[in-house]
């Protein structure tokens, strides 16, 4: 097996499990919070989806799927907004949350970052996994570790969206 094929099918895994966690969820389900502050599973599966599309592709150098599909203004929110949800309180988690349920678009477009994803790592060789992709940190981020930093921050969100679901379907 290859750097590529593990990378794959980490990503190939988190998809599963976004798939499993919104199927058959209604708009009052996906916004769901447990307390005032908790993040609700459309918050939570569109903040993984806009992390993993707008970290991949810098790590890349491409055009998010975001701003090339007009994700912003599908989802019913400021055309030009990038936002990923880093830092979000809990109105803006909230609006972010309505919108994208009430849309019924967020497994689409988590479909549309996978399907780019899997395009670009599907090629990556062991080399490429030390090419530097950001110098704003210290040490510099390489692909390998920018990569692996996305695929755990995926892992951790979509965890935490199916035990929401789970809360969801046990509280009727």
């Amino acid at each position: 097996m290859k750097s590529a094929d593990l990378i794959t099918d980490a990503f190939a895994r988190i998809r599963e499990t976004v798939t499993d966690t919104l199927y058959g969820l209604t708009p009052e389900q996906l916004t769901y919070r447990v307390d005032v502050d908790a993040n609700p599973i459309a918050w939570l599966i569109w903040h993984l989806t806009r992390v993993q599309d707008d970290h991949v592709a810098a790590a890349f150098g491409i055009p998010q799927v975001w701003s090339e599909g007009g994700w912003a203004a599908r989802f019913g929110l400021p055309p030009s907004s990038m936002e990923t949800g880093y830092g979000h309180n809990r109105v803006q988690v909230a609006a972010i949350s309505e919108a994208v349920a009430a849309s019924g678009l967020l497994a689409d477009y988590h479909e549309a970052v996978y399907v780019q994803t899997v395009k670009l790592v599907s090629g990556v060789t062991d080399a490429d996994l030390d090419h530097v992709v950001d110098t704003s940190w210290r040490p510099p981020v390489t692909l390998g570790v920018r990569l692996i930093s996305v695929i755990s921050d995926d892992s951790q969100h979509v965890g935490q969206a199916s035990f929401v679901r789970g809360i969801v379907h046990r509280a009727g």
